[in-house]
């Protein structure tokens, strides 16, 4: 897919406030590590980890116990020369890059999960190297269905590089994008990390102001796109825009290379999350994940309003947001519409068959301003 540049005046045109944005201070301070990334200020987290030595080459080690062992030494490191970059106390031109990194150990656990997948809270354990699809409907390959320049997310991403990956570890019976999830998952191109890196600097040089790893979902993908940050040399903000169902491995495995999170938190209960989703105890997952990830790195939450949902679930999240994550700018989104099986059958969900109220969005609004949440900016 060939991308033009996209020119200042060209993203004023079609979204303006993906300017004006930056004049608000409370934003810019809440993304404060995202832009200086963003304008080149500070290197990504992808690039530091590269800095970081591994004592040993970590791809001839097998027992994956050992592998956690010098991770986990590794990353007290990395946190300290994050630390020490972010408060402008180091410069990474003082380091020297070693043969083996922080990142190539990363690469080796990622890719010990395709033999027996545990990257999502399913843990089938499927040996996905044989060609045996998991839960996620993804093998052996990486499937990238489409990748460009996405003006209609949030204002401080425009114009953000999207990545859309295939197939996803839910099955949303609302998908908008259910062909590339859950339909025509692994129809898409097949694509190496070397390739992946290739696509990720086409769209930052081509104006991108990030990288959105999406789908479908991108955590089936986690041994793909860890180990294509060892091709791409190009500085660019890496956003992880997930439903955050990832296992604990996953996360301590990305949580230190994304540099803003765009977490889908949809439901406040578990009943919610199973009859629409077919996640199983979607709330302690999801709110676990959310807390680390928003200890590693800036947030952007998203809270799609769902009819007759405000009570059991919008309210929920909102009051879970204000308590565990204040600094997290919120998207309250009033996209929803009856796609995939509600448009199909909406007799099965009558609840859910029609687009919100103006009341419920409004609703929405006050609970957020009630509980001092950051929204209006961005939503």
């Amino acid at each position: 897919m060939f991308l033009e540049k996209l020119e200042p005046y060209e993203i004023f045109t079609l979204r303006p406030d993906a300017f004006w944005i930056w004049n608000n201070e409370e934003v810019k301070e809440r993304l404060s590590w995202y832009y200086q990334v963003m304008t080149n200020n500070k290197p990504a987290k992808f690039i530091i980890a590269k800095y970081i030595e591994s004592p040993i080459n970590p791809y001839e080690i097998e027992d994956q116990r050992e592998l956690w062992k010098i991770h986990d030494s590794l990353e007290k490191e990395f946190s300290k020369i994050y630390k020490e970059i972010r408060n402008d106390q180091l410069k990474l031109e003082e380091l020297n890059k070693p043969k083996y990194s922080f990142l190539d150990v990363k690469i080796a656990l990622a890719r010990s999960h395709l033999k027996k997948c545990r990257l999502c809270e399913w843990k089938c354990g499927v040996n996905r190297l044989s060609g045996r699809p998991g839960i996620c409907m993804m093998d052996k390959d990486c499937i990238v269905h489409s990748y460009f320049h996405h003006m209609g997310e949030e204002a401080p991403l425009v114009p953000s590089g999207t990545i859309f990956y295939g197939g996803c570890n839910f099955r949303c019976v609302y998908c908008q994008n259910y062909d590339i999830s859950q339909l025509y998952a692994r129809q898409g191109e097949k694509v190496d990390p070397r390739k992946l890196a290739i696509i990720q600097e086409t769209l930052r040089k081509t104006g991108a102001r990030n990288i959105n790893h999406v789908g479908g979902e991108p955590t089936p993908h986690i041994p793909f796109i860890v180990e294509s940050f060892k091709y791409l040399n190009t500085n660019v903000p890496q956003l992880w825009n997930s439903n955050m169902y990832l296992s604990l491995e996953a996360m301590k495995i990305i949580k230190d290379l994304i540099d803003i999170w765009l977490p889908d938190f949809k439901y406040g209960n578990n009943q919610c999350a199973w009859r629409y989703s077919k996640a199983r105890n979607y709330w302690e997952i999801i709110t676990r994940n959310i807390k680390i990830a928003y200890r590693n790195g800036d947030m952007i939450i998203r809270h799609l309003v769902l009819p007759n949902h405000i009570e059991c679930c919008t309210r929920k999240v909102l009051e879970w947001i204000a308590k565990n994550t204040p600094k997290a700018l919120v998207n309250i989104m009033d996209q929803y519409r009856p796609e995939h099986l509600v448009a199909k059958h909406p007799e099965k969900f009558p609840e859910i068959a029609r687009r919100p109220y103006r009341h419920e969005i409004l609703e929405a609004y006050r609970i957020a301003d009630e509980l001092g949440i950051l929204y209006k900016p961005i939503s």
